[in-house]
């Protein structure tokens, strides 16, 4: 595999598990950012052309939504994937499977801007990431199956710590 192709995988990963720490919305939401640019990267320089967009549309949405989210972004960004996915299937006649990157990326779309609660919004990105991580073994990066490994780990012990916590409040 390329060096460049490695770094990029690894810049994703730690950056990710950066931004996983961080103290406020805002400040996971840049470094997400950052993270998902750094996975864009990485899934285009392997030929993932539908992982590539829906990442770097993930990255653009982050940073908008640190100031902005209303209902029109939503439609925007939506709008965005749905584009994409159809000039892929219909113009590049694209394999099948980027209906997976696409499908997981409107779910990080729609739970980033619309749903109001962490638990909504992680149980909602249990199956984005699910996606992503099928999405990833199918194209063969390593880095993303791990990216993806890394996330479902922190969002199913964040809930069971949650769902630990509320048990004790009873």
């Amino acid at each position: 595999m390329e060096p460049w192709i490695v770094l990029t995988g690894l810049l994703a990963l730690v950056t990710n598990f950066i931004a996983y720490r961080s103290e406020s919305a805002n400040w996971y939401r840049f470094i997400s950012a950052v993270a998902l640019a750094f996975l864009s990267a990485h899934f285009f320089m392997q030929g993932a052309m539908a992982g590539g967009i829906g990442l770097a549309i993930g990255s653009i949405r982050n940073i908008v939504a640190l100031r902005y989210t209303q209902p029109l972004v939503l439609v925007l960004f939506v709008l965005a994937n749905i584009v994409f996915c159809l000039w892929e299937w219909l113009v590049l006649q694209n394999s099948a499977i980027l209906f997976i990157a696409y499908a997981s990326s409107l779910i990080f779309t729609v739970g980033t801007i619309v749903l109001k609660t962490a638990a909504a919004i992680r149980r909602w990105f249990i199956l984005a990431e699910i996606l992503g991580l099928i999405y990833a073994a199918l194209i063969g990066s390593i880095f993303g199956v791990l990216f993806n490994l890394s996330n479902l780990t922190s969002i199913v012990l964040k809930l069971r710590d949650d769902k630990r916590k509320a048990a004790q409040q009873t």
